[in-house]
Formats: C-alpha cells, structure tokens, sequence
C-alpha cells in the first residue's frame, strides 16, 4: 500500500483533489518552514531598513500586515536619525575662524552641510555691512554655516581689491564665489538681495520668488521712463 505522506507527484495531485489529507509535517519540517519564513521576513526588514524616510513612505503600499510593525519601528529610528541630525546641524550664528581652521570647518563641514564663508577686513564699510547681513540670514538660516575670517589671516597677501569676498562650498568643494565690491552693488545691498544670491548658489532655500533687486531696477526704470517727456510733449512745447 502507498504511503499517503510520501513525497510523490501523485500523491501532491490526490491531496490537490482532497482525496487524501493534508500531508503530515513532522517537527523537523515545521521548524524548518518556521526558520525559512523568519529569513524572509529578515530579508524584506533589511531591504527596507536601507530606505529613507521618503522611500518608506513611497513604497508603503508593499508592505504586508507582517512587515508593517518592523517597518514602523525603522521609520521611527530614521525620523529619530533626522531629528537628531537636524538640531546637530543647526548653527544660527556667524563663526569666526582662522586659517588653520579652514580644514577642519570648511572640508570637515559634514555630510549635506552649505558654507557660507566671508573675507573681511576691518574699516571696510560694506565688509562691515555684509557681516550685519550674514548675522541676520544666519538666524533665519540656521542649517546652513555661516562663517566670517580676516581675509589676510585665511589666505595670504589676499588683495583688499578683492573685499568683500564670499566662498560657498558643500561637500568641501567651491560651488560659487562673489568676489568685489561691485559685484554685490555697493552700500546699498540689502540683506534680502543678498539672501538671493546666497540662495542661487543652492545654499539658502529662500522664500523669496525674485530677486529683489530686480524690482528696484524696475521701479527705478519706471521713473525714468516717467521724467523723460514724451515726443509729442515735446512737439506741444515747439508749437508753444
């Protein structure tokens, strides 16, 4: 007679049929099937504990019943992660630093993090001016570092010509420079357009939608155009 739990084709097809019962599992197997879903649910736990948070969210709707408490508990941790990241990564004051700190402030700045540096010398007045600026997008901006040096101090036989000059980095590597008086336009820069170049860079992320200084040139054109008379004002005139 066959035995019904042997493992045979016929006998997978008869239990299909329901003519002979489910196939008996013995406590070795049942540990073994227990141990294979165990890996499987580690495998897909540690496929996902690799995501961000914005991946989690994205792919929410793969995850099944089993998945979602160890899921919840990852994206617990990564928002636990960025929490703490964030308040590490909140600086809200303009720092002044040396040369010899270049390396360790600049390059060693950290993963993600913008610098804003500024050269300087005292008793020029729009030096002066930017680092009132920079106080104050240093508040409003505090993810991203602000840094100030003596131009002298931070690179050698730097010309005053030069002043005011600002770095942005990220990642240790220069990704725009304003160098020059005229570039930023004076003593009238004001601490909104400033904020706007800063945030052409990609170092500032601006609530601004134009540039400030835009508008100024447009009202100022404005009252141009208004104080030049007209050709046929002028015309008018000549009759006269």
């Amino acid at each position: 007679m066959q035995d019904p739990n042997e493992d045979t084709e016929w006998n997978d097809i008869l239990r299909k049929k329901g003519i002979l019962p489910p196939k008996e599992t013995s406590k070795e197997e049942e540990e073994e099937r227990e141990q294979e879903e165990l890996l499987q649910q580690q495998s897909v736990v540690k496929t996902y504990e690799s995501m961000t948070l914005e991946e989690l969210e994205e792919n929410e709707d793969e995850f099944s019943d089993d998945d979602e408490a160890a899921i919840e508990m990852y994206r617990q941790q990564r928002l636990a992660q960025w929490k703490a990241n964030e308040l590490k990564n909140v600086f809200g004051e303009v720092k002044e630093i040396s040369g010899q700190d270049y390396i360790q402030e600049v390059n060693k700045a950290g993963e993600d993090i913008w610098v804003v540096l500024h050269l300087y010398k005292q008793g020029i007045p729009l030096c002066t001016l930017i680092n009132q600026h920079l106080s104050a997008l240093a508040r409003k901006f505090p993810q991203t570092k602000f840094l100030k040096s003596i131009s002298t101090t931070c690179i050698p036989n730097y010309p005053d010509r030069n002043l005011p000059t600002i770095f942005v980095y990220r990642h240790g590597d220069m990704r725009a420079q304003f160098i020059g008086p005229l570039v930023f336009g004076g003593m009238n820069l004001k601490a909104d357009e400033l904020e706007w170049k800063l945030s052409e860079s990609g170092a500032l992320k601006t609530e601004l939608e134009e540039n400030p200084h835009k508008q100024i040139q447009d009202k100022l054109m404005t009252s141009i155009r208004c104080s030049i008379p007209s050709k046929r004002d002028s015309d008018d005139s000549d009759d006269d």
